[in-house]
């Protein structure tokens, strides 16, 4: 039976999980999650009505989990280790099938051949703010430090790597230091690019994070977050620049304050303002 108010979230790692799980019951809303072995904190089964864990590509379980719940809306929440999908894949006969459909396993089109797939069972995916806008950044420099005429200078050019990167969905982060690239968002992740670029530069980074070109906000937003700023602080990068309105800022106190306690720059900029 249909439930109006319910709301399905499939589940990855990280906290943005239970923030929305925390934010639709706020709201009155029966919260019903598909959670992923060895990706999603076991903790998001204190915070749903009903949970369901699956292992990694085993698409027709999720779908028959929702539709067993009446779960007509879905959020995708949390990020899938990109490197696990090469150990951990147990696709079953829906996954299966999306897979061979598949010319290249890029991001998007994994995730909008799922979403088509859900939305032939009546699922529809809607945005992963659509519950937490507060959580999206606005222009604006959020640290007391704001960035040098240099550091500025490789923000605008690290910017354009980066969306280089993001329209050939390879990655969306870049490490740049006197107009030059140390190191591209791959498989490896945000965090593993900020160390690779950050030994490669010594001090004084530049940490660049955007959204895709044409990037689909109902999954895959960018994110930052307080572990972000502990990684620069490893490698003594200094600037951490991203997409206005286009990227979730978690722990946004506690990131700004060691922020500003290592003089790390955080700064949004709008898309427009750059191009």
């Amino acid at each position: 039976m249909e439930d109006n108010k319910a709301i399905g979230i499939i589940a990855g790692g990280g906290q943005f999980p239970l923030m929305v799980a925390e934010a639709a019951k706020a709201r009155g809303l029966r919260t019903v999650a598909v959670a992923h072995h060895g990706e999603t904190e076991p903790v998001l089964s204190e915070k749903v009505d009903k949970i369901f864990w699956v292992k990694l590509g085993q698409l027709g379980h999720l779908i028959k989990a929702f539709r067993t719940e009446g779960v007509k809306n879905v959020i995708m929440a949390g990020s899938i280790t990109k490197k696990r999908m090469f150990e951990n894949l147990r696709p079953d006969f829906k996954g299966l099938a999306i897979m061979t459909k598949l010319a290249v396993f890029h991001d998007d089109d994994i995730l909008r051949a799922v979403a088509d797939e859900l939305s032939g069972e009546g699922i529809e995916i809607v945005s992963s703010t659509a519950y937490l806008p507060e959580l999206l950044a606005g222009e604006g420099c959020f640290t007391k430090r704001k960035p040098g005429k240099e550091e500025m200078t490789d923000i605008l050019f690290g910017w354009k790597v980066a969306k280089e990167l993001g329209r050939l969905d390879i990655g969306q982060s870049v490490v740049v230091r006197k107009k030059t690239v140390l190191a591209v968002e791959a498989i490896d992740g945000t965090d593993a690019t900020i160390r690779r670029g950050g030994i490669i530069a010594k001090e004084k980074a530049v940490v660049v994070k955007v959204s895709k070109p044409d990037q689909d906000l109902r999954f895959d937003v960018p994110s930052i977050g307080l572990e972000t700023i502990e990684v620069m602080e490893e490698v003594k990068a200094t600037v951490l620049a991203v997409e206005a309105g286009r990227t979730l800022l978690f722990d946004r106190e506690k990131m700004l304050e060691r922020a500003n306690e290592k003089n790390i720059v955080v700064i949004a900029l709008d898309a427009d303002s750059v191009t």
